[in-house]
């Protein structure tokens, strides 16, 4: 389910950026979350800006599973 965080809550374990309060997240059924529908900026080691959608958007379109529960 998408919702929005209330309190900063560690890193998300698909980007390792942290979810801060504010964060637009997914909640999946084993209770993890990960960023949702937001677009990031990130500079890679050549300084070059990459782009990439919500991080669970991402996973989804190649897994169908909790990236940390992977068997649920």
């Amino acid at each position: 389910s998408e919702d929005v965080l209330s309190k900063d809550a560690g890193e998300c374990a698909i980007c390792l950026e942290e979810l801060q309060q504010g964060d637009t997240i997914a909640r999946l059924p084993c209770l993890c979350i990960y960023h949702k529908g937001q677009v990031f900026l990130r500079v890679d080691i050549n300084f070059q800006k990459v782009a990439f959608m919500g991080c669970i958007d991402e996973w989804f379109e190649v897994n169908r599973s909790c990236p940390e529960h992977p068997s649920d």
